[in-house]
């Protein structure tokens, strides 16, 4: 059973927690779609200013929409494509303060203004990507990019 959980220390200290309690409700789960869909919906609950947050996974040489918390979302992304194929090509985390900016943007969500995307890798084979956007302009910083690549790391162990 899932506890939810008030985060009142600093900005690391609740990331420390955060990756702790994921672990937890993670460990025993052998299926994939119920460890990406329980993955978006803490995340969902822990990250404050955003309007979107979910999974691309990679199949047929593209993106397909997979669990995600949010408004209904872009079925398929090209690889090289926006925020999400350009980091899924890449393999390198992209974080971006102001989409609108970013060429190839691909607006699912007009209110949406920064992102960031995370490639999921395993055994060095794109998985898909992990895509948080915010209405706010510069949300992500290092601290959120360093500890979100470490809950994908972790994820990726379940996978």
């Amino acid at each position: 059973m899932f506890n939810v959980e008030n985060y009142t220390g600093d900005k690391q200290n609740n990331y420390d927690s955060a990756i702790k309690q994921l672990k937890a409700l993670l460990d025993g789960v052998e299926d994939r779609i119920a460890n990406l869909a329980n993955t978006a919906a803490f995340l969902n609950h822990f990250l404050d200013d955003i309007n979107w947050v979910g999974f691309y996974l990679f199949k047929d040489n593209q993106l397909i929409l997979g669990p995600f918390q949010g408004l209904p979302a872009c079925v398929e992304i090209p690889l090289n494509k926006g925020v999400c194929g350009t980091a899924a090509a890449n393999k390198e985390t992209l974080r971006i303060a102001n989409v609108h900016e970013f060429p190839g943007h691909i607006a699912c969500d007009a209110a949406s203004n920064s992102e960031i995307v995370i490639p999921i890798v395993k055994e060095k084979q794109l998985i898909g990507v992990l895509d948080i956007d915010s209405p706010v302009f510069d949300r992500f910083d290092k601290m959120d990019e360093e500890n979100l690549e470490k809950i994908v790391q972790l994820l990726t162990l379940y996978l």
